[in-house]
């Protein structure tokens, strides 16, 4: 009986032991899977040349200053439509760049005068920027600043007519927002200011400035 037990006995360290080496010999088990973290949304960089095209509408004043006979002023106003051209470069949230844009127009405005019939009309606008932006990833507002230029018409019938490209100053700002990699679209305010000139057939000294509100579409390279 006593060796019945010792024998039993034997087996079962056996058994076990063969269980342990057989056990050490099985490859380990795979860590489990877990789920994993979408990498982060890139932000939008406003970096880089893009062209687009505008349009919108403006409304002002001319002003005929016809010396000690007195001054008039009307209300000119109308559309206008172009193409645009800039650059960006963004570091950090600031984007500075520069653009330009040249607009066909029909802004004009007539009144009775001290000469008669004073009639002032732009037939295109131009203006050249900065821009100075703050990115909210792809949402941009944005102001800017620099010089415009302007072929303004000032006529009385009967008396005389006179063009003159004008160079003068604009100030403004928008916003703009990027709805695809490459595309953005744009709302922005512009306060021109063309100055003055001698119409000599006229016999005054004409001033044209316009409030200009536009929206625009770029794309960018």
């Amino acid at each position: 009986m006593k060796r019945a037990f010792q024998s039993m006995a034997a087996i079962v360290v056996f058994a076990a032991a063969a269980q342990t080496a057989f056990a050490a010999d099985l490859p380990r088990r795979p860590p489990p899977d877990y789920p994993t973290k979408a990498p982060p949304l890139r932000a939008f960089d406003w970096s880089g040349f893009y062209v687009g095209v505008n349009g919108g509408y403006g409304w002002g004043t001319s002003r005929y200053d016809f010396g000690a006979a007195g001054i008039n002023r009307f209300n000119v106003n109308g559309g206008l439509v172009g193409g645009t051209i800039g650059y960006n470069y963004q570091f950090g949230q600031t984007v500075l760049g520069i653009e330009g844009d040249i607009d066909w127009a029909d802004i004009n405005g007539s009144a009775a005068c001290v000469a008669g019939l004073c009639q002032t009309k732009v037939d295109w606008l131009s203006t050249v920027r900065g821009r100075l932006g703050y990115a909210i990833d792809r949402f941009m507002p944005f102001v800017t600043a620099g010089a415009a230029f302007g072929d303004v018409k000032a006529n009385i019938p009967g008396l005389g007519s006179q063009s003159n490209t004008q160079a003068g100053w604009t100030v403004g700002g928008g916003a703009e927002y990027a709805f695809a990699p490459n595309w953005t679209i744009k709302a922005e305010y512009l306060y021109v200011d063309l100055g003055k000139f001698n119409c000599n057939t006229c016999g005054a000294n004409v001033k044209f400035n316009e409030n200009i509100v536009r929206a625009g579409l770029n794309y960018k390279f």
